[in-house]
C-alpha cells in the first residue's frame, strides 16, 4: 500500500496532477445497464427497488441483493448485450470530457460493480474501440451459472464478483493505495448509486449524479460532495481544479 510501483498503481504511469475515478452504470451512461436488464428482462422494478432500499437501510449486503437481481434475468448473455447496445445511452458530455482528460494527462479509471464484457462492449459501441484502449477498467465479470457451461444459453450466466466483500467490488480498495501516498495527484470520483458507497469517502472530491441514491447516502453520512447533472458539470469543475482556479473544498457544494 502506498507503493509507487506503476504495475500496482497504473494511473501513476504518466505522473499526472489528477486522477478521475468513475462508476460506469448510471454515471457514464444515462441508464444503469443492470437496472435495465432487471426491470425489462428480470423480476422488474418493484422488487429491484425493494432490494436496493434494503441495502440503503442496512438490511442486506449489496452483493446479495445485486446478485439476486441479475440472477432473475434468464435471457442469454449475448442477447442481453444486444438489448443493451440498442437501449443504453451515453452521457452526451462524457466523450468531450474524456478527450480533455487524455489531452491534459488526467487518467480515467472506471471502477464498476457491473460486468467487464458489458462495460467494454458499450464503451466501444458508444465512444469507440480506441478510447477503450486508454481506460483502465476494474470491475466484476460474468461466469456460467451453476449447472451451465455456456453463458449464451437461457439461464446460463451469473455475475462473478471482483472480490468477496459485502459490495461484490469494494471500490475503495482500488483507491486507497493512491490516497496513502505522501505526494499524490488530486483524486476525483463520480458515481450515482449504492455500488458507489464504498468509494464515496475515499477521494478529494466526489461527484454524485442528481436525483440518485448516492446523494441520499452522502447527505445521511455527511460525506462532502457536489451534484452533477451531466459530465459538462464535472468537466467545468475538474478543469477548474486542475488549472488551480478552484479548490476541491470550494467545489464541494452539495445539492447546490
Amino acid at each position: 500500500m502506498g507503493s509507487t510501483n506503476q504495475t500496482n498503481l497504473p494511473a501513476l504511469a504518466t505522473n499526472p496532477k489528477a486522477i478521475f475515478f468513475t462508476d460506469f452504470d448510471g454515471t457514464i451512461t444515462l441508464q444503469d445497464t443492470n437496472d435495465y436488464m432487471t426491470d425489462n428482462l428480470g423480476f422488474g422494478y418493484p422488487q429491484r427497488r425493494s432490494n436496493m432500499d434494503d441495502v440503503l437501510d442496512g438490511k442486506r449486503t449489496f452483493a446479495d441483493a445485486f446478485k439476486e437481481m441479475l440472477d432473475s434475468v434468464k435471457t442469454p448473455f449475448d442477447e442481453c448485450l444486444r438489448v443493451l447496445k440498442d437501449n443504453i445511452k451515453l452521457d452526451p458530455a462524457f466523450k468531450e470530457f474524456f478527450d480533455w482528460c487524455r489531452a491534459n494527462n488526467v487518467p480515467v479509471v472506471v471502477l464498476s460493480g457491473g460486468m467487464q464484457p458489458v462495460i467494454r462492449t458499450l464503451l466501444a459501441h458508444l465512444v469507440g474501440d480506441e478510447a477503450v484502449k486508454h481506460m483502465q477498467i476494474v470491475s466484476s465479470d460474468v461466469a456460467p451459472s451453476p449447472g451451465h457451461t455456456d453463458i449464451n444459453e437461457e439461464g446460463g450466466w451469473t455475475i462473478a464478483y471482483h472480490d468477496e466483500s459485502e459490495h461484490g467490488h469494494d471500490k475503495s480498495l482500488e483507491i486507497r493505495p493512491y490516497a496513502a501516498l505522501k505526494e499524490r495527484p488530486v483524486m476525483f470520483y463520480a458515481g450515482d448509486g449504492v455500488s458507489d458507497l464504498s468509494a464515496a469517502k475515499e477521494t478529494d472530491l466526489l461527484f454524485a449524479r442528481a436525483g440518485r441514491d448516492l446523494v441520499i447516502y452522502c447527505e445521511r453520512e455527511k460525506v462532502p460532495f457536489t451534484v452533477f447533472h451531466s459530465f459538462s458539470d464535472i468537466h467545468k469543475i475538474v478543469q477548474s481544479v486542475v488549472e488551480g482556479k478552484q479548490t476541491v473544498q470550494e467545489a464541494a457544494t452539495g445539492r447546490n
